[in-house]
């Protein structure tokens, strides 16, 4: 069953996860400065945590699909 963000993070735990989201760009801006990044959960996981991608202009023909693209058996979908 999956669960609404409330019942796994509190509102404090939620604002510190963005703060630590923000580091991780700051981070990566100053080392290898990307174009943007996908930022978001992962459903369906028993365990809540986040993805910091960094995406670069050309990094794939088709970027659709997120982090499922850079895996070549589950991007044609």
């Amino acid at each position: 069953m999956l669960k609404d963000r409330a019942e796994v993070a509190t509102d404090a735990e939620q604002a510190a996860l963005l703060a630590l989201v923000r580091e991780a760009e700051d981070f990566l801006d100053g080392r290898f400065p990307p174009g943007g990044y996908n930022v978001g959960t992962a459903a369906g996981q028993t365990v809540m945590h986040l993805h910091v991608i960094p995406r670069y202009a050309g990094d794939m023909a088709d970027p659709r699909g997120g982090v499922r693209g850079v895996i070549p058996e589950r991007r044609g979908y």
